[in-house]
C-alpha cells in the first residue's frame, strides 16, 4: 500500500529579527549602551549647537577665535555623527519599526537645523580677503587645521551668501525625500511573493535572496526567479520612475545653485577628482567591450544554452563544485587571505568579525545588501545578508571588511577632521580584500574544476565591479545630462537610454528581456549621484595595488595609504601608493586581465571561442 502525505512543503520564510541568535547580530552597545543614552546625548546636541553663534562675525578675528570656532563645530559634529550612525543601523535592522524610523527623522530635522544654524561659517570664511586668510590660517595653532580649510577655500565660487546657504540648509531634508521613498517601498513594501524551489519546498523571494536563486544550476528556476521578481517592479515602475527622475532633478538644481558647470562636476568636485577620471573610464571601457562580448559566449556554450539571459549570467559555469561555508569559514577564509598585510591587520579583523562588529544574517525588514558603517572611536560595523550557499557572499564579508579596516587604520592614526576618506579611496580598500581573496584560494587548489571555479568567480567579479558598474555610470552620465538640457525624464526616457546600454554593453549574442529594462528602477546607488563610477576606478587601483604587495611582499606603502584617511585628495593618496588614475593604465590593465582569465577559463573548460 501506498501512503501519501497530505501535509504542505514547508515554506521556507525569512526569520524575525528575534529569532536571529544575538551572536549573529552587531554590538550596537559600543556606540551607545541603549536608547536612552542615545536620547540623553540627542537632548545634550539639541541645547548645545544654538551656542555656534557666538562666532558669527568674528571668525577672522584672530586665529585663536577662529581655532575655537572649528573646535566647537567639531563638538557638534563628532556626537552628531555618533547619533547618526546609531540611528542609521537601527533603521537598517528593521525599516518598518516605526520607533527606529520616527528616531531617524527626528535626527534628520535636528541636523537640518544645525546645518542652517552653522550656514554662517563657510560664507563668512569665503568672505575673507586672500591675504588675510593666508595670514590667518598660517598660526601655528591652526596647523591640525590646515587641511580642511584649503579645501574649504577651495570652495569659494560655489559658496552663496549666508540668506542663501542658509535657504539650502533648511531645504535639504524635503528635497531628499524621494531617496526614503525609494528605500521604504524597495525594502518594506514590495512583495514577491513565494517561489517553489528546485526541491519542490516554496521559499520566499525578497531582495535579498533574488540573487542567491540567479545562482542555482536549474535554468528554469532562475527563469521563473527573473520574471516573478521584475513583475513586482513592473507593477510600481511609473512610481520609481518618479523617485529617480526627482532625485535627479534635485542634483542638477543644487549644481546649478552652486555654480558648477553640470551636476557631473558639483560631484567630483568635493574630492578634487577631474572630470576626465569619469569620462575616461567610460572610454576606456567602451573600447575594451570584445572580451566581455567573449565571456558571454563563452557562457552560452558553458551552460549549453541555445540563449543566454541575464538569469544565466551569475550561475558558476564548474557545476560539479557546490560550496556551502559557514560565517565562521568565511572569517577564516579571509583573514588568511589577508595574511600579506601583516599580523596587526589580520588580528584586528578577525577579533572584529567574530567580536560582533557584523549583523550577519537577513531577517524581516532589515535592509537587503551590505555594507559598511562607523564613526570616530567606535567599531567600524558591517551589514551582510550572508547566504551560506552564496559562494560570492564570502566576497562581498571581504570586500565590507576592506572598508571597515580602512576606517579602523584612518580613525587610529587621523584626527577627527582628517579621518575621514572619499568612496574615491574606500573602494580600493575593498576590492583590494577581494583580489587578496582570490589569489590566496587560486593558491589553495590544484584541482582543475576548482581553478576553473575561481576563475570564473573573478571573472565575474571583474565584470560586475569594472563592466556593469561603469554601464551604471554612464547612464547616470546621460540622465542627468538630459536634465540639464531640459528633456524630461519619463519612464519611456529612462528605460529607453538604459536599454540602448545594454544592448552596447552585453552585445549582440545577448538575448536581452524586456523586464531588464527596468533594471534601472531598482539601483539604489543612483540616488547618491555619480557613486557607482568609483567601484570601477576603485577595483583598478585594487588590482594594481594587490600586485604591488604580492610581488614586492612589502604592504607598507598600501597600509600607509589606509593610515592616511582622508589627509590628502584621494587622486594624489593614490599616487603616493603607487597608482597614477588620471592615466587609463590602471583601467587598461585591469581589462586585460579580464580577457586573460576569460581565455584561462575558456582552455580549462575546453570550449574554443575562436571557432564557431
Amino acid at each position: 500500500m501506498l501512503f501519501h502525505s497530505t501535509e504542505a512543503p514547508a515554506i521556507s520564510r525569512v526569520p524575525t529579527r528575534q529569532e536571529i541568535p544575538e551572536s549573529d547580530r552587531w554590538d550596537l552597545a559600543r556606540i551607545y549602551p541603549d536608547d536612552s543614552a542615545w536620547e540623553s546625548d540627542f537632548t545634550a546636541l539639541q541645547q548645545r549647537y544654538p551656542q555656534i553663534t557666538q562666532f558669527r562675525g568674528r571668525l577672522a578675528e584672530s586665529p585663536a577665535t577662529l581655532l575655537a570656532a572649528l573646535e566647537f563645530e567639531k563638538s557638534i559634529d563628532q556626537p552628531l555623527e555618533r547619533l547618526g550612525t546609531y540611528a542609521s543601523l537601527r533603521v537598517s535592522e528593521n525599516a518598518s519599526d516605526p520607533a527606529f524610523l520616527e528616531r531617524e527623522a527626528r535626527l534628520q530635522n535636528l541636523h537640518t537645523n544645525i546645518v542652517e544654524q552653522c550656514s554662517f561659517l563657510s560664507p563668512e570664511l569665503m568672505a575673507v580677503p586672500d591675504a588675510e586668510f593666508a595670514a590667518l590660517t598660517a598660526a601655528p595653532a591652526l596647523a591640525p587645521w590646515h587641511r580642511v580649510l584649503e579645501r574649504l577655500r577651495r570652495f569659494q565660487p560655489h559658496t552663496l551668501n549666508e540668506n542663501e546657504e542658509r535657504l539650502l540648509a533648511m531645504s535639504s531634508q524635503p528635497l531628499a525625500g524621494h531617496e526614503d521613498t525609494f528605500s521604504q517601498l524597495t525594502n518594506v513594501d514590495l512583495k514577491f511573493g513565494l517561489i517553489t524551489d528546485s526541491a519542490g519546498r516554496q521559499v520566499e523571494l525578497s531582495q535579498s535572496s533574488f540573487s542567491s536563486f540567479l545562482v542555482k544550476p536549474d535554468h528554469d528556476l532562475r527563469r521563473r526567479t527573473f520574471h516573478q521578481f521584475y513583475e513586482e517592479f513592473t507593477d510600481h515602475k511609473f512610481t520609481l520612475a518618479s523617485t529617480l527622475a526627482n532625485s535627479v532633478r534635485t542634483d542638477v538644481f543644487h549644481a546649478k545653485a552652486r555654480r558648477y558647470p553640470s551636476a557631473l562636476d558639483a560631484a567630483l568636485f568635493r574630492h578634487n577628482i577631474p572630470t576626465d577620471v569619469y569620462t575616461n573610464l567610460v572610454s576606456t571601457v567602451r573600447a575594451n567591450l570584445a572580451p566581455l562580448h567573449r565571456y558571454y559566449e563563452l557562457r552560452r556554450r558553458a551552460l549549453g544554452l541555445e540563449e543566454v539571459h541575464h538569469y544565466d549570467t551569475y550561475v558558476p559555469l564548474v557545476p560539479q563544485i557546490t560550496t556551502h561555508l559557514t560565517f565562521d569559514q568565511a572569517i577564516d577564509r579571509t583573514t588568511a587571505a589577508t595574511a600579506p598585510l601583516g599580523r596587526e591587520y589580520t588580528r584586528e579583523l578577525e577579533a572584529g568579525l567574530r567580536g560582533r562588529w557584523c549583523d550577519r544574517y537577513e531577517s524581516k525588514g532589515k535592509r537587503s545588501g551590505a555594507f559598511s558603517s562607523g564613526c570616530y572611536g567606535c567599531p567600524p560595523y558591517i551589514l551582510m545578508n550572508y547566504k551560506t550557499d552564496v559562494f560570492a557572499d564570502m566576497f562581498t564579508l571581504a570586500h565590507e571588511a576592506g572598508h571597515s579596516m580602512h576606517t579602523w587604520y584612518a580613525q587610529r592614526d587621523q584626527t577627527f577632521q582628517d579621518h575621514h576618506y572619499p568612496i574615491f579611496l574606500a573602494e580600493v580598500a575593498s576590492t583590494f580584500n577581494e583580489e587578496l581573496l582570490t589569489h590566496h584560494l587560486l593558491t589553495q587548489t590544484d584541482d582543475p574544476p576548482m581553478k576553473a571555479y575561481l576563475l570564473n568567480r573573478q571573472i565575474d567579479d571583474l565584470r560586475g565591479t569594472i563592466y556593469r558598474q561603469t554601464m551604471f555610470a554612464e547612464f547616470e552620465k546621460i540622465i542627468h545630462e538630459r536634465q540639464e538640457a531640459g528633456e524630461a525624464l519619463t519612464l519611456d526616457t529612462l528605460t529607453t537610454i538604459y536599454h540602448e546600454l545594454l544592448v552596447t554593453y552585453f552585445g549582440p549574442g545577448f538575448t536581452l528581456d524586456p523586464q531588464l529594462d527596468l533594471e534601472c528602477l531598482r539601483i539604489p546607488h543612483f540616488y547618491s549621484a555619480f557613486y557607482v563610477y568609483q567601484y570601477a576606478t576603485g577595483m583598478s587601483a585594487a588590482i594594481a595595488l594587490s600586485r604591488q604587495v604580492l610581488e614586492t611582499g612589502d604592504p607598507s606603502r598600501y597600509l600607509a595609504f589606509l593610515q592616511s584617511g582622508g589627509r590628502q585628495d584621494p587622486i594624489d593618496t593614490l599616487k603616493l601608493a603607487g597608482v597614477d588614475m588620471t592615466s587609463p593604465t590602471p583601467v587598461e590593465a585591469a581589462l586585460q586581465l579580464f580577457a586573460q582569465r576569460v581565455d584561462e577559463l575558456a582552455t580549462l573548460l575546453k570550449i574554443d571561442l575562436d571557432q564557431p
